[in-house]
């Protein structure tokens, strides 16, 4: 959850900031839909608040400030959000063998040789179906302990690129509503 070190400093926080601490949310659990302006806005303002020490974070908290998620950079000369898991203002939609696919949209296979699958472009351009997750197991990113383990048996310090099964396991946890996950704990 996050937390005012001082209280001085409260009254320099944003409202929506704000509203997160007097009601105890996290970032995990912001009240604001994932991807949109007003939830990368809060993600910025904690990482400042974070860096100068305004504020205190959770582990997963600190996590999820540590990525480049609501930072923008410049791409084919257009700005964009970085790091952001779901699509911003436009629908990715491909053909896979014929039939029309949501890119970077992760789905449960429940017939298929792996527990989740997505469609995404690999880095030659072309899209490719991955599949992860083992059949029969759970996804225990809620247990500390096995969400530590796992991160370090997988190397998610560096998990890759998008193509790979290695990147959608450890990062699992952001795609949790979309895959029925009880956790959005990152591994």
């Amino acid at each position: 959850m996050i937390h005012i070190n001082k209280y001085e400093d409260f009254k320099s926080l944003s409202e929506d900031v704000k509203y997160h601490i007097n009601n105890n949310y996290s970032l995990n659990e912001s009240v604001f839909r994932i991807g949109s302006d007003s939830w990368l806005s809060l993600i910025n303002e904690s990482r400042e608040l974070f860096n100068d020490s305004k504020i205190g974070l959770t582990e997963d908290e600190i996590w999820i400030i540590n990525t480049d998620l609501g930072q923008k950079g410049i791409y084919e000369g257009n700005e964009v959000i970085l790091d952001l898991p779901f699509p911003d203002d436009e629908i990715y939609e491909a053909e896979y063998h014929g039939k029309k696919v949501d890119l970077n949209h992760p789905k449960r296979t429940p017939s298929g040789p792996r527990k989740f699958a997505v469609f995404t472009k690999n880095d030659k351009g072309n899209i490719v179906k991955v599949g992860f997750g083992q059949p029969g197991m759970k996804v225990n990113n809620a247990d500390k302990k096995k969400a530590y383990s796992f991160r370090k048996r997988m190397g998610c310090d560096n998990p890759g690129p998008k193509w790979k099964a290695k990147y959608w396991s450890c990062n699992v946890g952001r795609y949790s509503k979309m895959l029925g996950l009880s956790s959005n704990r990152p591994w």
